[in-house]
């Protein structure tokens, strides 16, 4: 009776049909029954061995793991019958003098409101078709997914690019896949995305014994390592070399096609880090952190929520409703009037080739100035250390060095014309993915801006995106870059660039201080813009170097 939650099969409740749902459902129920009536067979037992205890130990581990991911389904789950069946199974264990789990937290953002989000249950018909489909592919409707909600047309974008590179037809087998997923998420000490690909890598039969140490994984992925390195941090540093070692290392080298998978995966999931933390994303309800098996106290929270931040909630959203509503208020209309005005000024004059350059050079060099008064050496839990090399590197050491960033011109390499075919060509169809994904982002608007309706954000747009490029290095030579200091102030630069360089550095503070009489759902407009640049950026000079070791 000692198995865990592997001898459970899941797959079943994935079903768009209910008659199939509900015999997975009943063999779940059965199977947690057994595991129930036994651990109080065994506590009624008088006289129990040192051995008897273990096994009990180890028994309760197992079906605590159930129950928590019961509890997950009850809340998460788009199919009703599911939801309403997880709840009385739990209710049956209880009755049976079992303890029973409770979610830790306030919904699945810690920087969002739950009464804000989408409640599962509460969607409309599309909503609840994107829901279903996202939980037939992993089993799960994740909290990332719950907050992208606010904007569906990038949810289904991203979803289906998502789901293309991890459980599609590809050139890496699929537990490579998690484990690169791991191994990026890792670099930003993402224990969120590592702990969700962890399960997954060993869903599909992933060996256990990788998730010891990169070391133990095979050498064919621990060359991965520097590359990974390199392009969470300083991708500006890669070269046609770090891509002949992968290419050309006898029995462990990777194919061209692999490669590109390869790269795709980890840009992915270094953004979606970034997104994670951008948004205060919280532990899955199944997961460590999510979860609690204490009973909840008089005042609703007991000493675990206090060290997870989750006390005196009420009081923190008080106070930050106390920030004068007139100062932030003049904020917007500022920026408003700062927008109108610089159409003005391109509409009455351009500036030369010389000055645009300029500009471009000076935003550069400032961006390697802004830092965040919280910045300090956040160092990594050994949990997620494990999965990557060099925990020292970061893009810190090279910033305060006042190393130089070489500019990056897009008119010689840029996505649309050369990234775009070159993705396409090695592995079919996700560079069309990608693409669209950029688009949707980079064009998404609802033409408001905090309480005004009809406005053109186009301008405002384009400056984070190229903010974020130009700190990248990455200029456009028909942008000016003097915008950029006219349109985000001080707090936002801090918060995108820590959003965008050093996410384990977000703090709630950061993000309410920026744009603070804008809505929830325009900040994780912003984030969708950050990790999307982001990303771009990184493939930018991954998939130049791959061109120049090509030609």
């Amino acid at each position: 009776m000692a198995e865990g939650e592997n001898e459970v099969r899941w797959d079943g409740l994935c079903s768009r049909d209910s008659t199939t749902r509900e015999t997975a459902l009943e063999n779940i129920r059965q199977i947690i029954l057994r595991k129930t009536e036994y651990l109080r067979s065994v506590k009624e037992t008088p006289y129990r061995s040192s051995e008897a205890g273990l096994l009990n130990a180890v028994s309760l581990d197992g079906l605590n793991k159930l129950l928590a991911h019961l509890l997950m389904l009850s809340k998460r789950c788009p199919f009703k019958d599911v939801r309403e069946k997880s709840e009385f199974i739990l209710k049956s264990v209880q009755e049976l003098g079992i303890k029973i789990p409770r979610p830790l937290g306030h919904g699945p953002s810690r920087f969002i409101p739950e009464k804000e989000i989408l409640q599962v249950g509460s969607e409309d018909t599309q909503m609840h078709a994107l829901f279903a489909d996202s939980f037939a592919a992993l089993g799960r409707l994740d909290n990332i997914t719950l907050v992208m909600v606010f904007h569906p047309q990038y949810l289904e974008s991203f979803l289906k690019t998502q789901h293309y590179l991890l459980q599609m037809d590809g050139p890496l087998p699929l537990h490579y896949r998690h484990y690169i997923g791991i191994m990026a998420a890792a670099r930003h000490q993402c224990s969120y995305l590592v702990n969700l690909h962890v399960n997954d890598f060993l869903h599909v039969g992933g060996d256990p014994k990788w998730l010891n140490g990169l070391e133990n994984a095979p050498q064919k992925l621990q060359n991965l390592g520097e590359l990974n390195k390199v392009l969470a941090h300083r991708p500006w540093l890669i070269t046609k070399e770090h891509i002949e070692g992968l290419l050309k290392a006898e029995e462990h080298s990777w194919s061209l096609a692999e490669l590109i998978h390869a790269v795709v995966l980890l840009t992915h999931y270094h953004s979606l880090a970034s997104f994670t933390f951008g948004c205060g994303i919280s532990p899955e309800i199944h997961c460590d952190g999510g979860h609690t098996f204490r009973p909840p106290s008089v005042s609703n929270y007991c000493i675990c929520d206090i060290t997870n931040g989750n006390h005196n909630v009420d009081e923190m959203e008080v106070n930050s409703a106390n920030i004068s509503v007139s100062e932030s208020f003049f904020e917007v209309e500022a920026l408003m009037e700062k927008m109108k005005q610089l159409q003005e000024c391109r509409d009455e004059e351009e500036a030369s080739q010389e000055e645009m350059a300029s500009r471009f050079e000076i935003e550069k060099r400032e961006s390697m100035c802004v830092f965040s008064s919280d910045d300090e050496e956040v160092t990594p839990a050994r949990d997620v250390s494990r999965h990557f090399e060099d925990t020292s590197y970061g893009y810190k050491d090279f910033s305060r060095h006042g190393m130089h960033v070489p500019t990056f011109r897009v008119q010689d390499y840029c996505w649309e014309d050369h990234g775009y075919s070159l993705v396409n060509r090695l592995y079919p169809d996700v560079g069309q993915l990608i693409d669209e994904k950029f688009h949707i982002a980079y064009n998404l608007t609802y033409n408001t801006m905090a309480m005004h309706k009809d406005v053109d954000t186009s301008m405002l747009r384009r400056a984070i995106w190229n903010y974020i490029h130009c700190m990248f290095g990455i200029r456009y030579d028909d942008y000016d870059y003097g915008e950029i200091n006219q349109l985000l102030d001080r707090s936002f630069k801090v918060y995108i660039k820590t959003v965008v360089c050093t996410p384990e550095k977000v703090t709630k503070r950061m993000y309410d201080s920026f744009w603070r009489q804008f809505k929830h759902s325009e900040k994780v407009h912003v984030n969708l813009l950050l990790i999307e640049a982001r990303m771009q950026a990184e493939l930018l000079y991954a998939l130049r170097a791959i061109t120049r070791y090509m030609t």
